[in-house]
């Protein structure tokens, strides 16, 4: 069978057209993983690597990796740093308080 430039001429546009949507799909798993590492994320590699499950399970996990993603964020992390010290520094400031009323208490 002679097949006509046309003919070449379509399947090559579909050729173009499926490892186009393949690299787009690819592309889109990878989303999740690109936003927990711009962010540092401290699960970045699991959410790297649910995203390649992700993509073998037609992006069903997805959505979730998405909100892992993005629940992360390092001005509010340095914040409950910030105030765990103060928390540590009050408990201690309490427990030196409590340290005088007890010798008080003793010394009566």
């Amino acid at each position: 069978m002679i097949y006509t430039t046309s003919e070449y001429i379509a399947l090559g546009i579909w050729v173009v057209v499926i490892i186009t949507l393949v690299y787009g799909i690819v592309a889109i798993h990878d989303i999740p993983a690109k936003i927990a590492k711009k962010r540092g994320h401290p699960h970045h590699d699991a959410i790297e690597a649910t995203g390649w499950v992700s993509l073998f399970l037609l992006h069903a996990l997805w959505p979730f990796l998405w909100i892992w993603a993005m629940t992360y964020d390092p001005k509010k992390e340095a914040q409950k740093v910030s105030d765990t010290d103060l928390l540590k520094e009050e408990l201690q400031t309490l427990k030196d308080r409590i340290l005088v009323l007890e010798t008080k208490e003793k010394a009566v």
